[in-house]
């Protein structure tokens, strides 16, 4: 279905009973709502689950121009309002793990548990300079100039060798997110910190993350600065780690909601 909130229509997917708790999942760059097609088969009985798909990805409308994370969180903020949700988990990997942090700093009462997945929730001088770099690329040359070597960048080499299903739709979902939507969340993930702030969330937080993913130890470093939270490192698995291990993935979320 498509909601109209701050300016665009956001494309998204609700799942399982109603009156059930809500889950909400919010995708990676260059990926859409598809992404969490195994979370939501294992999760729709026990709760609600709603996956949308994010400024300038899948369904949603692509605007032209730079966003910021400001943007992206007044975007969900707004899905959840136009849904009647006030209070919800909420889960993301990469830039949906920015969102996820970003969210329950600034909107603390509209949240329960947080899950944030493969991502340091931070750009650095060195990120920022690459995340320009990939900008420069979709503007001169396209969005499957970027495709290969995103996908030897996200998954280990092992993976990429075995060349499993699920990297081919990963494949696929990149080279359907239009260029300006690429490019605008490249520019937010360029020029974004929640990560500085992570002390002052009290609400249970999950990290989770593939072992083999770069965030890896900036995301120890989070869970290690925030009492209380929980880390799970997924052996094997890349970036994209709830579509490289579902199964363990799952059985982890499935264990942190169930400690609440």
């Amino acid at each position: 279905m498509k909601i109209n909130t701050n300016g665009i229509n956001i494309n998204c997917q609700i799942d399982g009973p109603e009156g059930a708790p809500w889950i909400v999942f919010s995708n990676s760059l260059a990926t859409s709502c598809a992404m969490w097609d195994e979370q939501a088969a294992t999760l729709n009985g026990p709760y609600r689950v709603l996956r949308y798909d994010q400024r300038g990805h899948g369904g949603t409308d692509a605007p032209a121009g730079r966003y910021t994370f400001d943007t992206l969180l007044t975007d969900a903020l707004g899905l959840l309002n136009a849904l009647h949700i006030d209070k919800a988990h909420f889960a993301g990997l990469s830039m949906g793990g920015a969102t996820a942090l970003g969210l329950v700093e600034r909107h603390p009462e509209r949240f329960n548990r947080i899950i944030v997945c493969d991502s340091p929730c931070q750009s650095t001088l060195q990120s920022a300079q690459q995340w320009e770099e990939r900008i420069a690329i979709a503007q001169k040359q396209g969005i499957e100039a970027l495709v290969e070597p995103t996908v030897s960048r996200w998954f280990p080499p092992e993976t990429v060798a075995k060349n499993p299903p699920h990297l081919d739709k990963v494949r696929a979902m990149f080279r359907s997110t239009p260029v300006n939507g690429f490019i605008g969340c490249a520019a937010a993930l360029a020029d974004h910190d929640y990560a500085s702030a992570i002390t002052k969330v009290k609400h249970p937080v999950l990290f989770l993350v593939g072992e083999k993913d770069a965030p890896a130890p900036a995301m120890r470093k989070l869970h290690e600065k925030l009492a209380g939270s929980r880390y799970v490192e997924l052996p094997g698995a890349g970036h994209i780690s709830n579509m490289d291990r579902p199964a363990e993935f799952n059985r982890a979320i499935i264990d942190f909601l169930a400690a609440g």
